[in-house]
């Protein structure tokens, strides 16, 4: 599809020599004579491209590009003036014009500049439909780090599958998102999504909780009550936090992935269920197992698929694109300013979340109840900055006064993680590369650089 510029230049001569220069390039041009022309063209129609003079009678192309940019964010915009100076041109490029040309120009520059412009523009249209797309896919979700992109491809392989799916990761990374994309992501859809707290439920109710009961079952139980199996019948039973299950229902539960069947308190007869099973915890499982707190059979019938979520500290990148989410939410106003100053993303980007998404949502909503309008270091929480004070005042310190071999200091810190995550899987090295959150062959390259890789 053609590319649509328009030119703008009170000069008739100028206006002819762009427009058969581009068109010739295989441009669509329009031309207006000044700013007032520009802006009814572009109302009436779409322009990929604005090549504006900046000196022209009336308003002038300094003005129009403010306008531009208000009314047309995505829009390109060239600056072309005979009277070039260092201040138009600062004063261009700060009200986000791509790029400054002073006449006389060469043919060959400007037509470099057109160029790279319309590329930009493309780029960003397309990183916007693909933000969509995720949004469309992933809805909940925010983010677009490499560990988040490995997530949504990992819930679409995996989604349409019946198998079990177990979901790892620390408190406030989002696990229930993901058990609800999965289940928005299947054949299931329709069908109940019901999701469950293993921890929240006493383990007195937790059986009748989940198979349902019969009447007079126990006491207090003066009707028949169906189950969360039952009510998830056909769809996705989401158990959170599964390690806090006690062993007894622990092995019903067994049964009924083995089985797929199940018996209500109380009652003698078997119901089918046509169940999906997600699970998820924050606890080490195979931890729980070693301290036989956790059967072995039904943590490997849950995790026929893992899923990791990340923490907020291993995709940086995403905490900028949440913030501005969170900020949406709470203010239900797009956001056109930043939202954090330099000085407090500097903060925010050394500072480890233990709290991950759940701690930052918190910090915002906090922000805008107090009503300001953009984070700084003196509303940011206090334990916050402690925590980042402490951080650069180790680096600090660990620095002597004659310097520092950076490169041997961080290939003993990567070869101490190493043996530790070794020790932590018991030598096994797939479970200490899961750990790390490396691929295995990355962890087995790691381990050959420091003659680790004993096989």
């Amino acid at each position: 599809m053609s590319r649509k510029i328009l030119i703008v230049d009170d000069e008739m001569s100028m206006r002819e020599f762009l427009s058969i220069l581009l068109q010739r390039e295989g441009y669509v041009v329009d031309t207006a004579a000044d700013a007032a022309a520009a802006l009814a063209l572009l109302a009436e129609r779409s322009f990929d491209l604005t090549i504006s003079d900046v000196q022209m009678p009336g308003l002038d192309g300094i003005s129009l590009l403010q306008r531009v940019k208000h009314s047309w964010p995505d829009m390109a915009v060239l600056m072309i003036t005979a009277y070039s100076t260092a201040e138009d041109a600062v004063e261009a490029m700060k009200l986000g014009a791509y790029d400054y040309i002073a006449k006389p120009f060469k043919v060959e520059e400007l037509k470099i500049l057109v160029r790279n412009a319309l590329e930009k523009v493309d780029l960003k249209k397309e990183n916007r439909r693909l933000r969509q797309e995720v949004r469309d896919r992933f809805s909940g979700f925010v983010g677009k780090s490499r560990k988040m992109r490995e997530i949504y491809t990992l819930i679409e392989k995996v989604a349409t599958s019946t198998s079990s799916v177990l979901i790892t990761g620390e408190s406030g990374t989002g696990k229930e998102l993901a058990a609800r994309a999965l289940h928005e992501h299947s054949h299931r859809r329709d069908k109940p999504f019901v999701a469950v707290n293993c921890g929240a439920i006493p383990d007195t109710l937790m059986e009748s909780e989940l198979f349902g009961h019969k009447k007079g079952a126990f006491t207090g139980a003066i009707a028949d009550k169906p189950g969360l199996f039952e009510q998830a019948e056909g769809g996705t039973l989401f158990l959170d936090e599964i390690g806090e299950l006690p062993l007894l229902l622990q092995a019903k539960l067994l049964r009924v992935l083995q089985e797929k069947e199940f018996r209500m308190v109380g009652g003698s007869e078997t119901t089918r269920a046509d169940v999906r099973i997600v699970a998820a915890s924050n606890r080490d499982l195979e931890e729980q197992i070693r301290e036989c707190s956790f059967r072995e059979d039904l943590y490997y019938r849950l995790n026929v698929i893992m899923l990791r979520m990340p923490p907020l500290r291993e995709r940086p990148e995403d905490i900028l694109p949440l913030m501005e989410h969170f900020f949406r939410k709470f203010t239900g106003k797009e956001i056109v300013e930043p939202v954090a100053s330099p000085e407090a993303l500097k903060v925010l980007l050394t500072y480890p979340f233990p709290g991950n998404i759940r701690e930052l949502e918190n910090m915002v909503e906090r922000c805008t109840v107090l009503g300001e309008p953009i984070l700084d270091c003196e509303n940011l929480p206090s334990q916050m900055l402690d925590c980042v004070r402490r951080v650069d005042a180790q680096a600090e310190a660990e620095i002597s006064a004659d310097g520092m071999n950076l490169e041997a200091y961080l290939d003993a810190l990567e070869k101490r993680y190493l043996t530790l995550a070794l020790q932590r899987c018991n030598g096994i090295k797939k479970r200490a590369a899961e750990f790390l959150g490396l691929s295995f062959r990355s962890f087995r390259y790691r381990l050959a650089k420091f003659g680790m890789d004993d096989d």
